[in-house]
């Protein structure tokens, strides 16, 4: 006997085919990651395609009406979207969403004609569409549906012979793009696609069933090995979340369209989402935050990626956070992760050293009426750190602000457990009880140790003990920033400013800072700080010694002519100092750290 004809489809049957869709991507996130050289080889496909439809099984919600039901998943899939192939298909179902009407159930050539409309809202978000992309298969599928909607009235019928296009038209792909026929793959966004059209299809193949799943066991799974590409032109993999009223693609277009390339531009007028890649992505925030309000923002690194997973130098990976202050070119030298804190003036979040750089927060710390606060990275983004590292490293050293001062060291912590438990691997978290230049002098030394070949317990065993052996002291001009922080009461604060205190403050071995010393002038805290450092050396020989400030270049190369004559040697840095720092203590702070052999 024959089986019974699908000929319509509601919201509920709608919304069960995606989930279905979303569980193939699920099982081939692996594979979809692994064959992602297009438009880089940042093997990040399946994660991003998994992030996306993780977020539409947790918040769309089927309904009766099928419009409803539509605009749920749209809307889910846009504030999930990550990656330029999760926004093409977000916009893909945004367009849907949109065209659809407003109808009790669905026919085969009424399905077929929306999906056709949808495929010009996904050619509108990218800049620059590539044939043999995902973006093509959408398109060979949609026009394939429209060509079958007044010769098929059953919906399996219909997704089978589509899916037979679609999956032709994944195979052109490798001949369309020369870096894919270098590779010997298809794309894999457009595998994504086919992927979950499948899924798709399993669900009216087999007989409908509800598809449940539980997204908390659904692990959204971190890059795998790239294959190596020849060069990457812009260095950040740039997104965005906007909200806000009457939102124009256009303006968003024209905001960001010189900052990079691979701009995909996607949403409504409530919501849009950007993806772009660029050197700058500090800059980028800041030419779009007149246009909404940012309510996410992820900032890839894919050249450091792309080392990792090409040209991995070590077997133990280094993690430290933002407030380390470690310049670029070390960081770089001995593949040091950062996972960066936040910053937030009232509603306004920023990237530490990544959506705003120090000169642009001094700026705003002088300029805003609103005394900024910090945030540590969440729990989810060491995770996601630790698992992605685990993929490529033997084992894993974490070393971070005070505990004393941030969460950030407690996230780290949990996280690691977390990692541990699914990957096998090591993963050992320090607690430096210091910041910015000392924190940064204790992860390049354990940087140093792992090139010349320590283990990992023995430079965690060290690690505890260049506690003991390094020290911190932080000059500032004003005690005004230490009072709104909360470092000094107001009244000792209403004292400082009235005899024209420069305070001194020290970090100390339990990890909290104490005002040092009160001298009535900049160049005689200076002087201070450096009779308290040569007291501290004496005779012992110093590894080194770094100095972080903010606009302050006068007075680090001041600290570093001094101990240069002191101890010989040249500083390991001076970079600008983090915004936490700056934040609790004021502008013009230099910070100057010696850490001891």
């Amino acid at each position: 006997m024959e089986d019974k004809q699908i000929t319509e489809i509601n919201g509920i049957q709608l919304y069960h085919s995606f989930v279905a869709g979303a569980k193939r991507i699920f099982e081939n996130q692996q594979l979809l990651n692994k064959i992602n050289v297009f438009p880089v080889a940042d093997a990040d496909t399946g994660t991003n395609l998994a992030s996306t439809m993780r977020n539409i099984v947790n918040a769309a919600q089927p309904q009766a009406s099928l419009k409803l039901t539509a605009i749920s998943l749209a809307d889910a899939a846009l504030t999930g979207a990550r990656g330029n192939s999760g926004i093409i298909f977000a916009q893909f179902l945004y367009g849907f969403s949109n065209e659809i009407k407003e109808e009790t159930t669905l026919s085969t050539k009424a399905f077929a004609e929306y999906m056709l409309s949808a495929v010009k809202y996904a050619y509108e978000a990218i800049a620059n569409p590539v044939e043999g992309t995902m973006i093509s298969v959408i398109k060979d599928w949609a026009e394939y549906l429209y060509q079958l909607k007044d010769h098929i009235e059953d919906f399996l019928k219909m997704l089978i012979n589509a899916l037979v296009k679609a999956v032709e038209s994944l195979n052109s792909t490798t001949s369309k793009m020369a870096v894919l026929a270098k590779a010997g793959v298809v794309d894999a966004g457009a595998k994504g696609f086919v992927v979950f059209l499948e899924g798709m299809l399993d669900y009216f193949k087999n007989g409908q069933k509800e598809v449940i799943l539980n997204t908390d066991t659904i692990q959204v799974e971190e890059s795998v090995d790239a294959i190596t590409h020849d060069q990457i032109t812009y260095r950040y993999c740039t997104e965005a979340l906007i909200s806000g009223k009457n939102l124009r693609r256009d303006d968003f277009v024209k905001a960001i369209k010189h900052h990079g390339d691979s701009m995909v531009v996607a949403g409504s007028p409530e919501k849009m989402r950007i993806h772009i890649h660029t050197d700058k992505p500090w800059q980028l925030f800041e030419d779009i935050a007149p246009l909404g309000t940012v309510t996410y923002k992820k900032v890839d690194d894919m050249v450091m990626q792309n080392e990792i997973a090409s040209n991995r130098k070590y077997p133990i990976a280094l993690v430290t956070d933002s407030t380390s202050d470690i310049p670029a070119d070390l960081i770089e030298k001995y593949q040091i992760q950062v996972v960066p804190l936040t910053v937030h003036f009232g509603e306004e979040f920023y990237i530490d050293r990544i959506t705003i750089q120090p000169e642009q927060f001094f700026h705003k710390l002088e300029s805003n009426s609103i005394h900024p606060t910090s945030a540590q990275p969440a729990f989810p983004d060491f995770v996601n750190r630790y698992n992605y590292l685990s993929s490529h490293y033997d084992s894993m050293i974490g070393m971070h602000i005070s505990s004393g001062m941030s969460g950030t060291w407690q996230n780290s912590l949990n996280a690691s457990r977390k990692a541990m438990a699914e990957s096998g691997k090591k993963i050992s978290v320090v607690d430096s009880k210091r910041l910015t230049s000392a924190l940064g002098l204790a992860v390049l030394r354990a940087a140093e140790a792992i090139e010349k070949g320590m283990s990992h317990d023995e430079i965690v065993n060290q690690a505890n003990t260049w506690v003991e052996k390094s020290k911190i002291l932080v000059t500032s001009r004003s005690m005004k920033f230490m009072v709104r922080s909360g470092r000094v009461s107001k009244s000792k604060g209403f004292i400082g400013k009235l005899f024209g205190i420069k305070p001194i403050v020290e970090v100390m071995n339990y990890g909290k800072t104490e005002v040092f010393g009160k001298p009535l002038s900049e160049k005689s805290s200076m002087k201070m700080v450096m009779g308290e450092m040569k007291k501290f050396i004496g005779r012992q020989a110093v590894w080194g010694y770094a100095i972080t400030h903010s606009a302050n270049e006068e007075g680090a190369q001041w600290y570093a002519a001094q101990m240069e004559a002191l101890t010989g040697k040249k500083p390991v840095f001076i970079n600008q100092a983090s915004p936490v720092l700056v934040a609790n203590v004021g502008l013009g702070v230099v910070a100057l750290s010696v850490l001891l052999e």
